[in-house]
């Protein structure tokens, strides 16, 4: 039991520090200041013209998930070929592997490729 009387000292002091600095924000902080103009949502400089969001396209989210998804290949194929590397004895085995793993996403490249997902006019994609 000894031994976690640290972390229960370090529970404890980070309660207090985040009770203190909530309390002296609320003390210390300038109340009761506010306009219609200091109310409304400031973004990049702007006044906002509208209230509601607006839409983004569909390609914004098609390339952030394909983005996604082939960065996690390369962080895959990175570790993969230190390994590859390390075992040089076993190199084909380990090759074969991952050939199924790279297929999988070369197939995912394709279908991409397919309907319209890497080309960059402003047309939809087929779906």
């Amino acid at each position: 039991m000894i031994d976690y009387v640290p972390v229960f000292i370090q529970i404890c002091f980070a309660i207090f520090f985040a009770a203190a600095a909530i309390i002296a924000s609320m003390v210390l902080g300038q109340r009761g200041r506010t306009s219609p103009a200091k109310d409304i949502s400031y973004e990049c400089g702007k006044d906002p013209f509208t209230t509601n969001q607006p839409r983004f396209s569909i390609k914004f989210y098609m390339v952030a998930m394909l983005f996604i998804l082939f960065d996690i290949e390369v962080v895959f194929m990175y570790a993969w070929a230190i390994v590859y590397r390390e075992q040089l004895g076993h190199g084909l085995t380990i090759l074969y592997a991952m050939l199924p793993f790279v297929g999988i996403f070369f197939v995912g490249e394709l279908y991409a490729w397919k309907k319209g997902a890497l080309d960059w006019v402003s047309r939809p994609p087929k779906v």
